[in-house]
């Protein structure tokens, strides 16, 4: 597929601290555009970086720029929600050589009979070193810990211990549609769907806009963390704290609003600054 010249399709990845980035996944590969590397890249990203929105719930605005990710997740060692999250594996991927396209996705997991917007983002990626082409879905905050391939040979595909299902099937006017299931404490579950369509960083604005800013979002109304390892997944959904293994078993407590900073800081590697950390205990989400 040919790129389009327009500059905000690209990724910037010429203005990322490469240094910094990799340093704060835990990454010291080889720094090549390989299949091996692009493995060793999805596993450290997405468990060194927690999922978080906790600027919208602080009141703060979420910015897309590069300057803005690094700032808040290299340096402040922060994490962030898909459109953050991919936008710097994006440009990091993008430095390194790889083939990167965005793509946008329509999540399913949790949206009851409703229909929600396409506002997940993942990317499509190529190698130097082979023709397979890979789907990094590394904002999703539960994995998977690998690339997996998207090959018309579909079905079921393990990473480390967490189990997936990538199913290909037609749309509205016949197009392809890819849903990726995902097995957990509710069994097998459709996670969200997704079509080839190539997204520009512009288009990722708009739905960051919404899923940051609309009461209909599930961003906006309480604390949401995910911390994905390969024995165990950790949510925090606004004041329940819920522990998930691969197997489908889990365990559930509710917390005290002021337990939160604490968790914070020994779940999900996140320390707030002291007024973040008592406006956060107040919890208005946990009395309404």
């Amino acid at each position: 597929m040919t790129k389009p010249t327009d500059p905000a399709y690209h990724w910037n990845g010429a203005d990322l601290d490469l240094d910094a980035y990799l340093a704060r996944i835990g990454f010291d590969g080889e720094r090549a555009a390989t299949v091996t590397t692009l493995h060793e890249l999805v596993r450290a990203h997405t468990t060194a970086i927690p999922f978080e929105n906790l600027e919208i719930i602080l009141g703060r605005s979420i910015d897309l720029d590069l300057a803005t990710l690094q700032d808040k997740i290299v340096r402040r060692r922060r994490g962030g929600y898909c459109y953050e999250n991919v936008g710097l594996f994006a440009a990091a991927l993008e430095r390194l050589g790889f083939g990167v396209t965005g793509l946008s996705g329509r999540v399913s997991m949790g949206a009851g009979a409703g229909l929600r917007p396409a506002t997940h983002a993942l990317l499509r990626v190529t190698t130097a070193d082979d023709d397979r082409i890979w789907l990094c879905d590394v904002g999703f905050g539960s994995g998977p810990l690998v690339p997996f391939e998207l090959s018309t040979q579909t079905g079921e595909f393990a990473a480390g211990a967490w189990r997936f299902r990538l199913e290909r099937t037609f749309g509205e006017l016949d197009s392809d549609l890819w849903v990726l299931h995902q097995f957990g404490r509710e069994g097998w579950v459709d996670r969200h769907s997704f079509t080839l369509d190539p997204q520009y960083r512009i288009d990722y604005a708009v739905g960051n806009h919404f899923v940051s800013t609309s009461p209909r979002s599930p961003f906006t109304t309480r604390p949401y963390l995910q911390r994905f390892h390969p024995d165990v997944h950790y949510v925090l959904d606004g004041t329940t704290f819920i522990t998930e293994h691969p197997d489908g078993t889990s365990e559930t407590r509710e917390l005290e609003p002021a337990e939160l900073p604490k968790i914070l800081a020994e779940v999900f590697d996140i320390e707030l600054a002291d007024a973040d950390a008592a406006a956060l205990a107040r919890a208005p989400w946990a009395r309404d």
